[in-house]
């Protein structure tokens, strides 16, 4: 089994995924932790100030000296500050068994939502996470009144493995989830 590589910094044509730092507070405040849209489906509320986003960020920073730790700041060149985040969000496995698994979690500002940013993002991070950490299956769900998250799963190759019944929770209570699943040798879209 590979190592753990941690978080770095990935490249697409259009976007530059790499470690969150301090001065990203404002703009993951204005473009989506504070927006209470973008949280609607996700496990924790709409930051009630740019405070809750830099007290968020200071505990995410330090982590990064674990190298199991998976977590970027989705930016798009040329512009200023992230427009959203990607990350795994829960990791099984490890360096003693032959199984790394990682759930998938990530969210974007609305203003950038239907411009491909994110099934971008997310292929960038399989392919690392498969090619170079060494993961042997990646995860996601959403839930059922959340489809858009769907589609991202959809067009980076995952299969839709079913719905589980009142299996999370978001901001609207508890759920029914649609989950996913990746394999290595599985199509990559």
């Amino acid at each position: 089994m590979k190592p753990h590589t941690g978080t770095r910094t990935l490249e697409t044509p259009r976007l530059l995924l790499r470690r969150y730092r301090e001065d990203d507070a404002p703009f993951m405040f204005a473009r989506w932790c504070g927006d209470p849209a973008v949280t609607e489906h996700l496990t924790w509320p709409a930051h009630a100030s740019l405070d809750v986003t830099r007290t968020v960020l200071a505990d995410w920073i330090p982590r990064y000296d674990a190298p199991e730790y998976y977590h970027w700041a989705v930016t798009v060149k040329g512009l200023d500050g992230p427009v959203g985040d990607i990350a795994v969000v829960k990791l099984t496995g490890g360096d003693d068994i032959s199984v790394r698994c990682g759930e998938i979690g990530w969210c974007l500002g609305r203003a950038f939502w239907g411009q491909g940013i994110m099934p971008e993002a997310f292929r960038a991070v399989r392919d690392w996470l498969f090619d170079e950490a060494g993961f042997t299956r990646l995860c996601a769900g959403h839930a059922v009144a959340n489809p858009k998250s769907g589609r991202v799963m959809m067009k980076t190759g995952m299969t839709r493995i079913g719905t589980a019944r009142q299996a999370g929770i978001d901001n609207t209570g508890i759920v029914d989830m649609v989950l996913y699943d990746l394999l290595p040798g599985d199509p990559r879209l």
